[in-house]
């Protein structure tokens, strides 16, 4: 991980600092792209055996409930890391806490549509692609749109994508500072911020939820062979 410095509020107009930035959110972000093809999504078969009984609404609401806990844990970690008495590079933290939240909300935002009938069409990157754009812009999908199931992750989406990041650290700077830091605020930080992704794809979803028993067959979700997606998405 590069030596960068998240952006100091009370220094907005550094020019050196500006730079780092970039360059941290530089890296966040093309992180986030290389692990999101291989975060694991559980297809609406394997939840409706996972929780046998359950209607949309409820495996939804537990869906979101696993997701609010890991990014707790996430923000949790990273809190109590910089308590410590030599805390570590605390930019190599925040870029792995920011990734790892990212992808527990990426696996939410893609079994969330599994679950209200609305799978992004496509082959695995074509709808990592997708729900990549859906939480950049903290919405559903809309297939209508075509450049929601462009394949390629172009200029635009990229700095986007960026930009959703950038809002992510700045929320989370505070955190970090002498006087507000510790494992309670990171966790109930990153718990705010995936409750209200959680509800506003839910909304989005529930207009135009397809019922169960008209979806048409649908294979499982694949993934691709190599190592697995961060931790904590593949413990949800």
């Amino acid at each position: 991980m590069p030596d960068v410095t998240p952006l100091d509020p009370d220094i907005p107009d550094d020019p050196a600092r500006r730079g780092r930035v970039r360059a941290f959110l530089g890296v966040v972000s093309d992180r986030l792209v290389q692990v999101a093809p291989r975060i694991p999504v559980r297809d609406l078969e394997t939840l409706r055996r996972q929780f046998p009984g359950f209607g949309p609404e409820e495996i939804a609401d537990r869906l979101v409930s696993g997701a609010l806990k890991g990014s707790a844990t996430v923000g949790a970690g990273v809190g109590a890391a910089a308590m410590m008495p030599v805390p570590p590079a605390m930019p190599t933290e925040l870029a792995a806490e920011i990734v790892g939240v990212a992808s527990l909300e990426l696996k939410l935002i893609a079994e969330l549509h599994e679950v209200y009938g609305r799978r992004a069409p496509g082959n695995l990157q074509q709808r990592t692609t997708a729900y990549l754009q859906a939480w950049t812009s903290q919405r559903r999908i809309d297939v209508t749109k075509p450049s929601s199931l462009n394949a390629a992750l172009g200029v635009q989406m990229r700095r986007e994508l960026r930009q959703q990041l950038l809002k992510r650290t700045v929320r989370n700077l505070p955190s970090l500072t002498p006087f507000m830091v510790g494992a309670a605020v990171g966790a109930v930080m990153n718990r705010r911020d995936t409750a209200k992704l959680a509800e506003r794809v839910r909304t989005d979803l529930r207009g135009v939820a397809v019922p169960w028993p008209q979806l048409p067959p649908q294979g499982p979700t694949e993934l691709p062979p190599g190592p697995p997606g961060p931790r904590g998405a593949r413990d949800v």
